[in-house]
């Protein structure tokens, strides 16, 4: 397939008039205005969504200075976990396998030896039992099970996927949480939000999460994390590499009947962009100013995904034994101009309601994303560790459908584009 100088030249004809219509000065105004006067606080329905945990500002700071600071945590650990993605087979069973490995800055190498493994099996069969015990192999450094998943007529992909990915990461780090001295950085969010959000999906989805306490576990394993670091007076965060959230944006569509954006990442890359005047060859244009790293203060967030670990919520009924607003999500926004991308730091308000900890744990990021261009090198240590690549995926495929005596279910896509990985 491809496209002639005819079809090229008529799509960015198309592309044109859609630029006629939409005037990037007014989205940014706009974005201007939301975050000046609605998210202090954001509500709606009469709850409060999300509020600044602290002054409702803007930051920068030189990416020189930036990545010149000292370390605020002597060692920094990081956790990971990747799935080779859901596969279904001919005889009906569908799975995923997801492995979780934890970094260590500086370098630890039993430690980043280390791996939980979790297969997570769907069949329709009603007679099998497929839940095992923890085994151990690699000479002791890896530890696997096989847990058997709730039965479902549709989104099994979705369920041995998300179990599999949540309870690997969250058994690894329960495993090694008393190894971690000074900080512990999650690739990704610090709840199970894939897990999460099956409440806010359809029925069959949001029914099995209230009755069925295989993904209950699951998350009462990162609640019980939340305690044992806050026990233990050592902070934990989760760096996001692709924010998603919806919550500003939905708010605002809501009650304003329109927000530009696609998500709240693209809200804040407006509201924390930088900026100046040039001249162009048809008059003035705009320049990103990358100088310097811009992020926002800290804000306490209780909506979508967030809302179950909120005030607002019940944790679907799990026990906790700390106060129920140690457990809410607080968060900022970091954005690096130098590569266009906003990032999202995490944390439980347990690890920053003490103001000191907070701004050390945010100056422990803008180091990592100043120096690395990117992701912290705790995260993308333990993102490497616990990545699982296109050929050893095609090769336990392989295996797999040797030990089950069956075939991959293939489609004509698949055939064409290759499986995804």
């Amino acid at each position: 397939m491809t496209l002639d100088p005819v079809h090229f030249e008529g799509i960015t004809r198309l592309a044109g008039r859609i630029r006629q219509d939409v005037d990037a000065s007014d989205h940014r105004a706009f974005a201007q205005q939301v975050w000046e006067e609605w998210l202090d606080p954001l509500r709606a329905d009469g709850d409060v969504l999300l509020e600044p945990l602290d002054e409702h500002r803007r930051r920068m700071m030189p990416v020189d200075e930036a990545a010149l600071q000292p370390d605020r945590f002597e060692t920094r650990h990081g956790l990971d976990s990747g799935t080779i993605n859901p596969t279904t087979f001919k005889n009906g069973v569908v799975l995923d396998v997801a492995q979780a490995a934890m970094s260590a800055v500086p370098s630890d190498l039993d430690l980043h030896r280390g791996r939980t493994t979790v297969m997570t099996v769907h069949t329709n069969d009603a007679m099998a039992d497929l839940n095992g015990d923890w085994t151990m192999f690699d000479e002791g450094y890896t530890r696997g099970r096989v847990l058997h998943a709730p039965r479902v007529d549709r989104y099994e992909t979705a369920v041995v996927h998300d179990l599999a990915l949540f309870l690997a990461e969250s058994s690894h780090a329960l495993d090694n949480a008393d190894i971690v001295s000074d900080l512990l950085v999650m690739d990704g969010p610090v709840y199970p939000k894939g897990l999460l959000n099956w409440a806010n999906r359809e029925p069959e989805l949001r029914d099995l999460l209230a009755e069925d306490e295989r993904p209950r576990d699951v998350i009462e394993n990162y609640i019980r994390l939340v305690e044992r670091f806050a026990e233990r007076d050592v902070p934990l965060c989760g760096f996001v590499k692709t924010p998603i959230t919806r919550a500003i944006t939905r708010t605002v569509r809501d009650q304003r009947g329109n927000a530009p954006w696609v998500n709240d990442a693209a809200f804040f890359s407006q509201v924390l962009e930088r900026r100046e005047r040039v001249a162009g060859e048809d008059g003035p244009e705009y320049d990103r100013v990358t100088d310097a790293l811009t992020f926002t203060s800290w804000f306490v967030s209780r909506g979508g995904a967030d809302h179950a670990m909120s005030t607002l919520g019940d944790a679907f009924g799990i026990d906790r034994r700390l106060p129920p607003e140690a457990y809410e999500v607080t968060f900022c926004v970091l954005y690096d101009p130098r590569t266009d991308v906003v990032y999202r730091l995490e944390a439980p308000a347990a690890f920053t309601a003490d103001e000191d900890q907070r701004e050390a744990i945010l100056m422990q990021a803008l180091k990592g994303v100043a120096v690395e261009r990117g992701p912290p090198m705790a995260v993308a240590k333990a993102d490497g560790l616990a990545q699982i690549g296109r050929a050893e995926t095609d090769a336990l495929r392989g295996a797999l459908e040797r030990a089950f005596d069956t075939e991959a279910d293939t489609t004509y896509d698949d055939e064409r584009w290759g499986l995804l990985d």
